[in-house]
């Protein structure tokens, strides 16, 4: 790895120093948002938390160095993966080691929850107030993106007879209450609050044409005006415009990791099966999993399960429609403020999938040192094991409209990850590619009198840059690209909710609660159409790719090359989201637009958009080698 930048941490391990006499302080365990400026006052020493305490694997440099052999295409170790077991023989610490963690949590007053069979972390419970006992740091609020967070004032300290053995604590702080899913829809009222798109309304691309002209330096791509959106496309038309064919995903499983689990998916899924002319799910092709030793302690006054039971239809909906026969195993975590970490070991250890499909994130990289090396540690565990894990690159282009500087999303920047990234796509009659570029969209609000839209403001985009953090990985440098650190993202499918996937989920309207469906889009339905293609490419190989990147890009000509296309589509939308009664609205929405991410772009060859590109009909048969 390359020195880490000057303003972020260097992530290869978490640096111990001396604290106070038979202590040693966890450097960069308290986030950078725990400062002066943004305190607000000192938490409740009476209010409950749950914690991990996070162990690091024996021999991590051999873990790294596995790691990249079996994913590489040119090593003799190629896909010779281990299974949990022979990972936690090499690798895990001792049953001493959490021992030893163990008795001194108990030491501290805490009870014990759970420690997983890889032994990489111990979770318990206890008062914040015996946390700062314990860790040597004063709990205090702080006021972060709207949100009241709870964290140590400074970097932890523990005991230094556990220094060689802990990498971090997570659940002292609140930064995974910054996480957020990366699905877009129409207006600000997502389900299962009811929700529909208004028509006009396309069956595939440019079938109707709106009265609105381009707006200038957008191409009529040979149009009259400006098409209607379409209602959604189905597993079929991407299929087809993907030029994937031949294979269902028999005997592959793919995991989901999300938060809180919608009490309707599977009759829902089944429902919007039979609709789209697909199985429904078979008993035991859907297994919804709660990952032990997370907590279901309230750690925010907002929790959102509603905004996580759109995330779930459209992960699941959108993997069944790639791969119909594969099985999904749901993991979900009760609580999405600090449990994902947890869902993801679970996934690992267990060896629950050779897949894993993620759309979820932080929308930066800044945080705290002792979330992102556990995290990372898991991942390499999934690499060892043959798990390709994908992430959603984000929705936000390059954040800097969020942060004033351009920054990756965190898990997405790991080097251990697919980042998967997104295209608008116009899709034609004969379910073929007819347009396909960057997805990054301004909004135009449009007159209905007189036809003219005026310029709004720049909207959203498929998220991409380069790592603050991790150094450029061999598998981008070895494919010629030269970046100063790791490039985001590896490649791309449909994610612009102009041209996303009609799904179908049970929703609560003004007359009931009842099953409809809506176009929904973002690198939330990029991340499991690609996880779900790549079901197909391991059925097709007959053996689980693995972490794919090196393959990847050792195999560039299997992806579309996408290359920017400015045009736009009219949409029209209800005004209270569910039908005419208060009016509609027209707009205007772009594609290849990023005037409000201005250090991205799509261009010939990898970009920071698209990465290496879109699946194209040689893609099964290439991964397959």
């Amino acid at each position: 790895m390359k020195a880490c930048l000057p303003i972020l941490l260097c992530l290869t391990m978490i640096q111990l120093a001396p604290a106070q006499s038979g202590k040693s302080t966890l450097h960069g365990s308290a986030p950078a948002w725990a400062n002066g400026k943004n305190f607000q006052g000192t938490a409740d020493p009476t209010a409950q938390l749950g914690f991990r305490v996070y162990l690091g694997w024996n021999n991590p440099a051999n873990a790294v160095a596995l790691a990249q052999a079996v994913s590489d295409p040119k090593s003799s170790s190629y896909r010779q993966f281990l299974t949990p077991q022979q990972f936690r023989q090499q690798f895990a610490p001792s049953q001493s080691q959490v021992g030893a963690v163990q008795a001194w949590l108990q030491s501290q007053g805490f009870s014990l929850v759970y420690t997983p069979s890889n032994n990489h972390y111990v979770s318990a419970k206890g008062s914040v107030g015996q946390a700062q006992q314990a860790f040597g740091a004063q709990m205090s609020i702080y006021k972060v993106n709207g949100k009241s967070l709870r964290s140590p004032a400074a970097d932890v300290s523990i005991p230094s007879t556990l220094a060689g053995i802990v990498t971090g604590v997570v659940g002292l702080d609140q930064s995974a209450a910054l996480v957020h899913t990366n699905h877009v829809v129409d207006t600000n009222a997502p389900p299962p609050g009811g929700f529909r798109n208004a028509p006009p309304q396309s069956d595939y691309w440019a079938q109707l044409l709106s009265p609105y002209s381009f707006p200038k330096g957008y191409t009529d791509l040979m149009l009259p005006s400006v098409p209607w959106v379409t209602r959604g496309y189905t597993p079929a038309q991407i299929k087809g415009a993907y030029g994937i064919s031949g294979y269902d995903g028999k005997g592959q499983t793919v995991a989901i990791i999300d938060a809180y689990a919608a009490p309707t998916i599977v009759q829902d899924v089944n429902q919007w099966s039979t609709n789209r002319g697909l199985p429904t799910m078979s008993a035991g092709q859907f297994v919804q999993v709660i990952a032990p030793g997370t907590y279901n302690v309230p750690e925010n006054p907002k929790q959102d399960p509603q905004g996580w039971y759109g995330e779930e239809t459209l992960d699941v909906e959108a993997i069944h429609g790639m791969a119909p026969a594969a099985k999904i195993v749901y993991v979900g975590a009760p609580n999405n403020y600090q449990d994902l970490d947890a869902a993801m070991n679970h996934v690992v250890d267990k060896g629950l999938a050779q897949i894993v499909s993620n759309s979820y994130g932080f929308n930066t990289e800044l945080l705290p040192a002792g979330f992102v090396k556990p995290m990372e540690d898991t991942l390499i565990q999934a690499v060892i094991e043959g798990i390709g894990v994908y992430f959603s690159s984000g929705d936000n282009g390059d954040e800097s409209s969020a942060f004033g500087f351009a920054t990756t999303e965190y898990p997405t920047s790991s080097p251990w990850v697919t980042a998967v990234g997104g295209t608008s796509l116009g899709i034609g009659k004969n379910n073929n590619r007819v347009i396909e570029t960057g997805w990054g969209t301004s909004n135009y609000t449009c007159n209905s009198n007189n036809s003219v839209c005026t310029f709004d403001s720049w909207f959203y985009g498929a998220g991409g840059g380069v790592s603050r953090v991790f150094a450029e990985p061999s598998y981008q440098t070895n494919a010629g690209l030269s970046f100063t650190g790791r490039g985001v993202p590896d490649v791309a499918a449909v994610a612009d909710i102009q041209t996303g996937l009609l799904i179908g989920e049970t929703q609560t309207f003004p007359n009931g609660t009842y099953y409809d469906e809506y176009r929904i889009g973002g690198t939330s339905l990029a991340c499991p159409t690609f996880a779900g293609l790549m079901a197909l490419a391991d059925q097709a190989a007959g053996q689980p790719h693995g972490f794919a990147n090196p393959a990847f890009y050792a195999n560039a000509s299997a992806f579309y090359d996408v290359r920017s296309t400015k045009t736009a589509v009219t949409r029209r939308n209800y005004v209270n989201s569910v039908d005419a009664t208060a009016g509609t609205a027209d707009f205007l929405r772009t594609f290849d637009d990023y005037t409000g991410s201005s250090s991205q772009h799509t261009n010939a060859g990898w970009d920071n958009v698209t990465g290496l590109g879109t699946p194209t009909d040689s893609f099964l048969k290439a991964l397959g080698k």
